[in-house]
């Protein structure tokens, strides 16, 4: 089992680690500091550096329980000792954008009910859909002016882990539509001031001052009861 020392802590830029396995350029390593991808979030890139050769990382997925590293060339193997850089830039706008965006949706389930039923997070921007049948465009810009206002009191985000069972009481710990989480015995969760507290296994920032603000770029219905928000931070 790998070691995630992203779950632990999101400000980890490197580590020293050693290949578990490897298939070509695609490797398991024994500790990592790269998200994989889930969640709406994409994954973390960045390098791994053996014996003076260097691979880029341009993906991390989650296969049958196990972390894979996706290089852009074949040539690690199982045994060699490795140093992980992350693209740090890039994984801090996604830590931003997460934040961001578990504020906003909680603050629009808060007020409408509303669960969302799907998100995507990128460097640049992010959308999620929710479910709600009588879409009130003021209804969204009000809660957009108050994630902001939240925003702005700096608050701590903290990060822990529960047994199951005592995490699934939190009310609110779910708000995905039609999810639960992991069928695990410890779930990690992310507690954003008094603004939102949910599982979650993707990066965050540490403060709300290191956001920025909401912009709402655009809205719009999907169907029914199904609107999207695309939004971006300034």
């Amino acid at each position: 089992m790998t070691e995630t020392v992203f779950l632990e802590d999101c400000y980890a830029k490197e580590c020293d680690s050693a290949v578990v396995a490897a298939e070509g350029s695609k490797v398991e390593l024994d500790k990592t500091i790269f998200c994989y991808q889930g969640g709406g979030q994409p994954a973390d890139n960045g390098k791994i550096t053996c014996n003076g050769n260097e691979y880029k990382v341009v993906d991390i997925k989650k296969e049958s329980g196990k972390i894979m590293h996706y290089l852009d060339k074949p040539g690690l193997k199982q045994g060699d000792k490795v140093h992980c850089t992350i693209d740090w830039e890039r994984r801090h706008r996604l830590m931003r954008y997460h934040t961001a965006a578990h504020i906003l949706s909680a603050i629009v389930n808060r007020k409408t009910g509303a669960l969302i039923t799907g998100n995507q997070i990128s460097t640049d921007q992010a959308r999620f859909d929710f479910d709600l049948e009588n879409f009130d465009r003021a209804v969204i810009e009000e809660c957009v002016k108050e994630a902001n206002e939240a925003i702005k009191r700096n608050m701590a985000v903290k990060m822990y882990f529960l047994p199951r069972e005592e995490a699934m009481k939190i009310p609110g710990v779910v708000k995905l539509a039609n999810a639960l989480p992991p069928q695990v015995s410890q779930l990690r969760i992310v507690e954003i001031g008094d603004v939102d507290t949910q599982a979650d296994g993707g990066t965050h920032v540490g403060n709300t001052s290191e956001i920025g603000a909401i912009e709402i770029i655009k809205m719009d219905n999907k169907g029914k009861s199904n609107r999207r928000i695309y939004f971006r931070l300034a």
